[in-house]
């Protein structure tokens, strides 16, 4: 029997909710409790919000360790909840990366296309690249703070008391609306307010879509390194762009990469449910009817 369908009282279930709701509202809030006339991109801008996403990783487990069942504590450690456990962490990291690299087939073919392959294997790209800050905010600092605000701390809180399914369509929806505050900075920067009104809406509607795909990961292989290393690798490829294909002349290639765009995604589709079975992951915690 589904949790939702045991619990005759809906109060967890509303304290559950309320507390994604308050930890998203303070994530967003804690990036802007800094004055500063500079945007987003200034150096001094992103080392006061690694400082505040730090202290939220801090205060995020909070309303878990609260809002938890105690019986559930008698079956899991705070740390099997949030998903940092070593049984399966290999296979944690690799097979859902495999598996989003398939999704991308397509974006990665375009890539070894226009010479981006050759330049990974140049060791001054690397070194280039970790010393900046934005480097670190996009691939390190922004996946790992926001995969353990919203899936390590937020989806075994509804996982308690909703469906799997329901929990993993609820929880990114936390997420989508926490991207919308990027609207205002957009505005700030000169942008007018329908265009970054169609930005933030386009932006938050395709990060819930990934939510989602997070939220899946961790309560399918019960660790958090599994939607933190997809959601770096996600911020590098960044939102497939159709128009670079559109921009070659030889039909034949462009029908060529098309066709591996649909063979990514067909692929992923077929893929995704055997490449992440709980039993890979040695996972018996979010699938199992001993967490509920």
């Amino acid at each position: 029997m589904e949790a939702a369908e045991r619990n005759t009282d809906n109060s967890p279930c509303i304290s559950a909710v309320l507390s994604c709701l308050a930890l998203s509202v303070v994530y967003v809030a804690s990036l802007y409790v800094w004055s500063s006339p500079h945007n987003r991109e200034h150096p001094s801008t992103i080392k006061k919000r690694f400082f505040s996403v730090f202290i939220m990783t801090l205060i995020s487990p909070v309303p878990l360790y609260f809002g938890m069942n105690e019986n559930v504590f008698q079956k899991a450690t705070i740390w099997e909840l949030l998903g940092l456990r070593w049984s399966g962490l290999i296979q944690a990291t690799v097979i859902p990366l495999l598996l989003t690299m398939i999704l991308f087939l397509g974006p990665l073919s375009l890539q070894g296309f226009n010479g981006l392959w050759r330049l990974y294997t140049e060791p001054m790209y690397w070194l280039g690249s970790v010393r900046t800050l934005i480097w670190w905010r996009n691939q390190v600092v922004a996946p790992l703070s926001e995969e353990w605000t919203f899936r390590a701390c937020m989806l075994p809180l509804l996982l308690q008391c909703f469906a799997p399914t329901t929990a993993i369509f609820l929880c990114p929806l936390f997420f989508g609306v926490a991207h919308f505050h990027h609207v205002v900075e957009r505005i700030k920067m000169g942008m007018g307010i329908k265009h970054a009104l169609f930005i933030s809406c386009f932006q938050s509607t395709y990060t819930t879509l990934f939510g989602a795909y997070a939220a899946f990961l961790f309560a399918k292989t019960g660790h958090f390194i599994a939607p933190f290393a997809v959601h770096s690798f996600c911020n590098h490829m960044g939102f497939p762009d159709l128009s670079e294909v559109a921009a070659y002349k030889d039909p034949l290639k462009r029908a060529g990469l098309l066709c591996l765009f649909v063979v990514g995604l067909v692929a992923w589709c077929f893929l995704l449910t055997p490449l992440t079975h709980p039993s890979l992951f040695y996972n018996d915690l979010f699938w199992h009817k001993r967490f509920t």
